[in-house]
């Protein structure tokens, strides 16, 4: 069996013969592991892994933005402001580790106070993107026996709540959602028209060489949603059924991350089209998630679960073997289940953990 059919065996609710593999690491992680096992590229420790996924980040962007200025800072294609920023600290062994990643400077429409000054804000569109070389990367990843998925890159990523929060500030975005509610759907409007634009052409690229339509948008806090229920069906949920009906137009299944404690809006992306769901973050739904497995697990499926706020970085090897059994025995039976980290691996994670989790991946994994 290819990973390809492994992948699509499970997300159709059947059992492969072992779970199938995502594998989700900052650059520090791959370094590490290249390191670990002398080998040449990120390609390489996935093999060695046996992940089964590929992810395509999407068209080549040949806009203007994204070049830093003589302070450093980036503005990106929806004209948010960035600088980078680095953070250092020890993991449990005592070794020292970097990270670094994009911090806001500013937001281009935090002082808008009319619906006029949003329509002429200089919007992105789908034309800032070289969709050429599209299908053949797919079809290099397919022809590999690889799962193809098309996510794009983390910060074009389709959303709708996460670039409304860039663009706007999110504290301004969320008073708007209950005191300017005209302007924040004007906002996601134009947020969700380029998008549906943008994959539209990469889907009509891509041929039908992707499997599985990637969108990620946090919609959940540590112990809540970020929205309600009901504000989520009056703003978000009809454009991400659009964005999800896009892709399934191209025969593609939507995978959805979002991070925080999501269950209560669980029927709502079912209801909106979601095939799989990604992050079951540990340490705000852990404890849904027997409940979760039992009452949907027959309308979708599952990858994510494990744990990298807290087992990870902190917990023995042995709490990490545990972990994946236990995530294992609750959501691999009958199918629907890829194994994954909640996010990324962060530098903080230690290397024998890291190795204890692939070992566990495959010791547990098996039907």
């Amino acid at each position: 069996m290819t990973p390809r059919q492994r992948v699509l065996d499970s997300i159709n609710h059947s059992e492969p013969g072992r779970v199938p593999i995502d594998f989700w690491a900052t650059g520090d992680v791959y370094d590490r592991l290249m390191a670990y096992w002398n080998l040449p590229d990120r390609e390489a420790v996935l093999e060695r892994i046996g992940a089964d996924l590929r992810y395509f980040n999407g068209p080549a962007y040949i806009g203007e933005a994204g070049k830093p200025d003589e302070n450093g800072i980036i503005t990106d294609h929806w004209g948010v402001q960035r600088v980078y920023k680095t953070i250092t600290g020890r993991r449990r062994d005592g070794s020292q580790y970097a990270w670094s990643y994009k911090h806001l400077v500013s937001s281009p429409l935090a002082q808008a106070t009319t619906i006029k000054q949003i329509e002429q804000y200089n919007w992105p569109t789908a034309d800032m993107w070289d969709y050429s070389g599209v299908k053949d990367a797919c079809l290099a990843i397919r022809q590999a026996g690889f799962a193809v998925v098309a996510g794009a890159d983390r910060l074009d990523r389709t959303a709708q709540l996460k670039p409304a929060m860039y663009i706007r500030g999110a504290d301004q975005f969320f008073s708007d959602l209950i005191l300017s509610p005209a302007l924040a759907e004007c906002i996601l409007e134009h947020i969700s028209n380029y998008y549906l634009e943008y994959n539209r052409r990469f889907f009509e690229a891509a041929d039908g060489t992707i499997d599985i339509f990637f969108m990620g948008d946090d919609m959940g806090a540590q112990n809540n949603t970020l929205v309600s229920p009901e504000m989520y069906r009056k703003f978000f949920k009809k454009r991400f059924a659009a964005y999800c009906q896009l892709a399934h137009d191209f025969g593609m299944k939507v995978m959805y991350h979002t991070c925080g404690h999501v269950t209560p809006l669980i029927p709502d992306f079912i209801d909106a089209g979601v095939d799989i769901l990604q992050s079951l973050q540990p340490a705000a739904m852990g404890d849904d998630l027997p409940r979760i497995k039992r009452e949907y697990g027959k309308a979708i499926s599952f990858q994510g679960g494990i744990d990298i706020q807290d087992v990870l970085p902190h917990g023995t090897t042995r709490d990490v073997i545990e972990h994946v059994r236990e995530r294992a025995e609750i959501l691999a039976p009958g199918g629907g289940y890829i194994f994954g980290t909640a996010h990324n691996l962060q530098p903080d994670t230690p290397t024998e953990n890291i190795l204890a989790l692939i070992e566990a991946y495959h010791e547990y994994g098996q039907y």
